[in-house]
């Protein structure tokens, strides 16, 4: 299985496993930032046995100024969700959403740093499963609880000072800020109470991952993009003794930069998330922000 089929499941691979022996927990991950619709999304028509996860109460501990508006959740809560959903040893969990992956992915961090070993996103989405002939059905699906038991801290993140401390010394990694451009520049702020960014850190808004079709860029374009933004890709593989130097992700709040995670992934680069992102830095007073290009 190379790199990328590790990260990502498209339509035709995903069938394969869902006709295989081996069970499969698909999970619909439907939100964005001002909408709180996603479960009556998905009781209209979700793929066939996938069970909602609610990212503000599933993937998330209650918002705050001193920790983010979405904190990672405690491990003992997470793992009753995961029972609920299903989820168990031995699995593959494919998570999927309609915005091409970037709440979606949220689910996939969470569930990689908690240890569950086999968790892929559905490349492309809802769209790309019923573009390519994939069926639906509507209501709700209350699996079989699991048995998975959680252990965290199994992908890297940092906080603040850190954060800020490898922004500040490009010679020693990147920082990047998975937000829209005009977040980034502070040109609008929409949810947070500052605009602006990290000191130091770079623009690289996570929907340029993705094609128009809402698939992820190949590998070679991905490639391309990240090394453009100055991230250290081609100098190692996997299996070198060698690490990449530090990248760390950002956003709003610590959801559409595990999007970005998930892309550097699909490519052979660990990146570290800053979970308490800019709704963290931004209520902090004593923290320095940087506006423009």
């Amino acid at each position: 299985m190379s790199v990328r089929d590790e990260v990502l499941v498209g339509p035709a691979a995903l069938r394969g496993l869902l006709d295989s022996a081996r069970p499969v927990v698909l999970l619909d991950v439907r939100w964005s930032l001002g909408r709180t619709d996603g479960h009556e999304q998905y009781v209209a028509g979700h793929l066939p046995g996938a069970v909602y996860v609610d990212l503000d109460t599933e993937l998330a501990s209650p918002p705050s100024a001193a920790e983010g508006r979405h904190p990672l959740p405690d491990l003992d809560d997470l793992e009753a969700s995961a029972r609920r959903w299903g989820v168990s040893e031995d699995v593959t969990v494919v998570v999927y959403d309609d915005a091409g992956g970037t709440s979606a992915a949220r689910a996939w961090w969470l569930l990689r740093w908690a240890g569950v070993e086999d968790v892929r996103l559905l490349d492309g989405g809802l769209a790309a499963w019923t573009a390519s002939g994939g069926g639906i059905e509507a209501g709700e699906r209350i699996p079989e609880p699991g048995t998975i038991v959680l252990r965290g801290g199994q992908m890297p993140v940092t906080d603040a000072d850190g954060t800020g401390a490898l922004a500040a010394d490009r010679s020693a990694g990147v920082v990047l800020d998975a937000r829209a451009g005009e977040r980034f520049r502070g040109e609008v702020e929409p949810v947070d109470p500052r605009a602006g960014h990290v000191p130091g850190a770079v623009s690289a808004p996570t929907a340029e991952n993705l094609g128009p079709d809402g698939r992820f860029l190949d590998d070679a374009a991905l490639r391309a993009r990240f090394e453009g933004l100055g991230v250290d890709v081609g100098a190692w593989q996997p299996g070198d003794p060698r690490p990449n130097l530090p990248v760390v992700v950002y956003c709003g709040s610590g959801v559409t930069a595990a999007h970005q995670v998930a892309a550097l992934a699909s490519v052979g680069v660990t990146a570290t998330l800053y979970p308490g992102s800019w709704s963290q830095w931004s209520n902090d007073p004593e923290r320095e922000v940087a506006t423009g290009a």
